[in-house]
């Protein structure tokens, strides 16, 4: 009954109304997304879509359908991007508004292959759990992926969120896209209400406060200097930030067992930072500080993570390896560096170079850290490169590029969903916030709110067991969503001849 009023509904109006439509209906799905944080939207959202589909004609209906739904969708929670463009407005701002409009039109290409190719197999609704699972999935790895904002995200806050454990974020995907058909499915108005009541009540159940005892564990200290980015490198404000990092690391009579700053919020490059390490070093008192600073290497440059010890000296060190296309690098960069095109962040030459790959950084007392540098933490299948588990995910980033709505909040919902996807406690320091320490199961248990000047510290959670996604991570379901693309696709041909 459901189905075939809004298919006539929909059917019925002129083709810019269906459009217009459904982009409107693609940015309320998108609530579920930080900071609006509302899952039922989200699931209400594919509900609709899912209704739209079973009445489409053609297979050009249907990649329209999901490339409008898709533009939608991703220009409300992906807004944010137009913020880098406007840090400097005379030499990037003019970019701002195509890096939206092709950024979201680009994503949605996935969604609109996702609804034609469920079409083509003839087998209903429930083949878009299939194909937009596949385009989620798809997403994170094509062209060094980009999977921010997938809908599985806002379920991060509710006890719905923990099935990432044992599935990850794309299986997650896959559970609310099936119960989003399950629902469409019902013919009676009264059960497919109840139904979205019950899944609202499950996505929005919070989880239960952590009950861990900080006695005996390491503390931790997060350095928050709050730079703003179009002051960040100026040099009448560097030494003022450098010295609040100094003040919040030296406070106080009890020494942390970590200090932690953010992501190059050292202004000097590691090799002419003697005197700068050993300052650092003399405010620690002999703890050890992860800083995050430029790091040289002939003609290369490396945004790097650094383990200051004793009197400045330098341990372990980290070279970010999933660099931001068009941030940090620009694909064929000494070609369209001729015309004076490189990667925003990028200060120094062309654009930075990637490092080998994930490693761990020993902390001492603290354990070993796997380190992520401002996006790496978007890559859920950037967790599993060592050959040893970590003690503790530490993720050090500036997210002042992101401005103050959402960029920051979605950064940090990641975050979460990457410690319930490994069972492991994560500690984040932000240039501008929101620095936090959060538990294993993905709860904030300490943080300091975005735009706050200040340090935290805060007692380390626990770790917990290797999860199931931590040991097999995405291989279970890409050869599942392989083996039924590829059987429904032959029955499609045999079908079809």
């Amino acid at each position: 009954m459901a189905e075939g009023v809004v298919a006539r509904w929909f059917s019925a109006r002129p083709s810019w109304q269906r459009y217009a439509f459904l982009i409107a209906l693609g940015m309320e799905t998108s609530l579920g997304q930080a900071p609006f944080s509302m899952p039922i939207f989200t699931f209400a959202g594919l509900v609709v879509a899912i209704l739209i589909f079973s009445g489409l004609r053609s297979g050009r209906q249907a990649f329209l359908t999901g490339l409008a739904f898709g533009t939608g969708y991703f220009a409300l929670s992906l807004h944010w991007i137009v913020e880098p463009f406007l840090v400097d407005v005379a030499r990037h701002g003019w970019m701002a508004p195509f890096a939206l409009v092709f950024l979201s039109v680009g994503l949605a290409l996935f969604w609109g292959a996702a609804f034609v190719v469920a079409r083509w197999f003839k087998i209903g609704r429930w083949a878009l759990v299939l194909t937009l699972t596949g385009a989620e999935l798809l997403r994170a790895y094509v062209f060094t992926g980009f999977p921010w904002a997938m809908p599985s995200y806002g379920l991060v806050d509710g006890v719905a969120g923990q099935v990432a454990s044992s599935v990850g974020p794309h299986g997650l995907n896959l559970v609310l896209l099936a119960s989003a058909v399950a629902i469409s499915s019902v013919k009676n108005y009264r059960i497919i209400a109840i139904g979205g009541m019950a899944f609202g009540l499950i996505a929005l159940w919070p989880m239960p406060d952590a009950d861990e005892k900080p006695e005996g564990r390491p503390i931790v200290r997060l350095i928050q200097p709050n730079a703003p980015q179009h002051l960040k490198w100026d040099p009448d404000f560097m030494r003022v930030f450098f010295d609040r990092a100094i003040q919040a690391t030296q406070f106080g009579q009890d020494v942390p067992d970590l200090i932690v700053w953010p992501e190059t919020s050292v202004p000097s490059p590691l090799d002419t930072s003697t005197n700068t390490r050993a300052a650092i070093a003399k405010a620690a008192r002999g703890a050890p500080v992860v800083i995050g600073l430029n790091r040289f290497d002939g003609p290369r440059v490396y945004n790097s993570a650094v383990v200051v010890g004793d009197e400045g000296a330098v341990g372990d060190v980290y070279d970010k390896h999933h660099l931001v296309p068009f941030g940090e690098y620009v694909p064929f960069g000494d070609v369209l560096a001729k015309f004076g095109i490189h990667g925003l962040a990028a200060r120094d030459g062309g654009g930075y170079s990637a490092g080998p790959g994930p490693q761990l950084l020993d902390l001492g007392a603290v354990g070993k850290a796997l380190p992520l540098i401002c996006y790496e933490a978007v890559f859920p299948q950037d967790m599993r490169g060592t050959l040893t588990r970590p003690d503790l995910i530490l993720q050090i980033t500036n997210d002042a590029w992101f401005g103050g709505f959402s960029g920051p909040y979605q950064h940090l919902q990641q975050a979460r969903m990457r410690a319930i996807e490994q069972g492991l406690p994560l500690v984040r320091a932000a240039n501008t916030g929101v620095s936090a320490v959060i538990d294993a199961r993905g709860r904030v248990t300490a943080q300091l709110l975005l735009n706050e000047e200040g340090f935290l510290d805060s007692a380390l959670p626990k770790a917990h067991r290797a999860t199931l996604y931590a040991q097999t991570g995405d291989l279970p379901l890409s050869v599942m969503l392989l083996i039924l693309t590829i059987g429904f696709g032959l029955r499609t041909i045999r079908k079809t001849d």
